[in-house]
């Protein structure tokens, strides 16, 4: 019988948008691979690449004991039933109930079961507080420090800085590792000419306060400050991303709209494929107020070959490269990123050499198929062991 890996991620879209490319590894690599999540309309397509889907009844806002309590008892039985040779719980939530769940399972049939429990960006909790307690984060620090350091398993996670954050709840080095997140399909996302017209500057993502995305239309409005006069604006923004109704940090659809008309901004809302965005934009711009492990917009916009104006912040530093990919701006700083996006808007050539770069690194760095075998070859070892 074939080895089984279990997925555990909040949501299906999440699952299919993010982690596919190492699924689709393990399959290849002869594992039969179910994926736990919260099933929205996702369910048929996980089927259709030969997985195993199964519903979980948690809801991804939700941290109350009550519901945390029922998601790792259902967990449990799930664990029970499936018997994996390993489990792979995906950000923070999952990590914390998936581990718990775990605890204590002396079946024969899995008591060998081994876990790798990947880190996606510290997010909200740790940035802002996302709508928590000090005293949630607290506990959620102490909680990791000890279920991060059990037997036979290993943390993941996508920047150094993430890395030193749990080396310093006191993991072992040798059971933490640097894989950056699934990567992006550079056979899908191929370098595109650049677009004419006005000089456009896209930000793909979720519409949250943590992204950034207040301080990017504060800043836009700097940027074309005085354009009232009739004239040609010489850069356009474009936000490409929905409104997140179950997180605290969301913002909301009249705020959205609010900015487009206001400050001529267009909003696309949910855009099902990326690659049209990155035809008709000239840079992408990330102004993330922290929080991220690597973030995939990033890595689509470098593998399409466009340039990017990020945060100083882990994750986006990997890829916003200064002077090479793109150009760094401190958090939260509207003049600067203004600054900055005027830079890239005004001159072609080093847009063109940005962009060019940008996409060398996703080849050397960030390509699906190099981690989702670096991705395996971990599944095998810890296995093995």
């Amino acid at each position: 019988m074939a080895p089984r890996i279990l997925y555990v991620v909040t949501e299906d879209w999440y699952f299919l948008s993010h982690r596919l490319p190492m699924a689709r590894a393990a399959k290849k690599a002869g594992y039969e691979v179910h994926v736990a999540a919260r099933y929205l309309d996702g369910a048929a397509a996980v089927e259709a690449e030969g997985f195993v889907p199964h519903r979980l009844d948690w809801s991804r806002g939700s941290i109350s004991a009550r519901d945390s309590l029922a998601a790792i008892l259902q967990l449990r039985r799930l664990m029970r039933e499936v018997k994996p040779s390993l489990v792979h719980n995906v950000a923070l939530k999952p990590v914390l109930l998936g581990t718990l769940a775990g605890c204590g399972l002396q079946d024969m049939a899995i008591k060998d079961m081994a876990v790798v429990n990947s880190l996606t960006g510290m997010g909200a909790l740790f940035v802002d507080g996302g709508g928590a307690s000090g005293l949630t984060r607290k506990l959620v620090v102490m909680a990791l420090s000890r279920l991060l350091r059990r037997a036979r398993s290993v943390t993941v996670v996508q920047n150094p800085e993430d890395r030193a954050f749990v080396a310093g709840l006191g993991v072992p080095e040798a059971a933490i590792t640097i894989i950056a997140g699934s990567g992006v399909d550079i056979d899908k996302y191929q370098p595109l000419p650049e677009p004419e017209g006005t000089v456009t500057a896209a930000f793909v993502g979720r519409m949250l306060q943590i992204k950034g995305v207040q301080t990017l239309v504060e800043a836009f409005r700097q940027a074309t400050d005085g354009r009232s006069d009739g004239k040609e604006p010489e850069l356009h923004l474009v936000l490409a991303g929905d409104c997140d109704p179950e997180n605290p940090g969301s913002l909301a659809p009249e705020q959205l709209r609010e900015f487009a008309s206001a400050y001529g901004i267009t909003w696309l809302g949910r855009v099902e494929d990326v690659r049209e965005v990155w035809k008709k934009a000239h840079f992408a711009v990330q102004p993330s107020r922290g929080g991220e492990g690597l973030p995939k917009s990033l890595l689509e916009a470098a593998a399409s070959g466009r340039p990017m104006v990020a945060t100083d912040v882990p994750g986006c530093r990997e890829i916003a490269v200064p002077g090479k990919t793109g150009l760094l701006v401190p958090v939260d700083d509207a003049g600067a990123l203004a600054k900055a996006m005027l830079e890239l808007a005004r001159d072609p050539s080093l847009r063109q050499r940005y962009g060019a770069e940008a996409r060398r690194l996703a080849e050397a760095k960030f390509s699906s198929r190099a981690i989702g075998q670096e991705t395996v070859v971990l599944y095998e070892r810890l296995i093995a062991n």
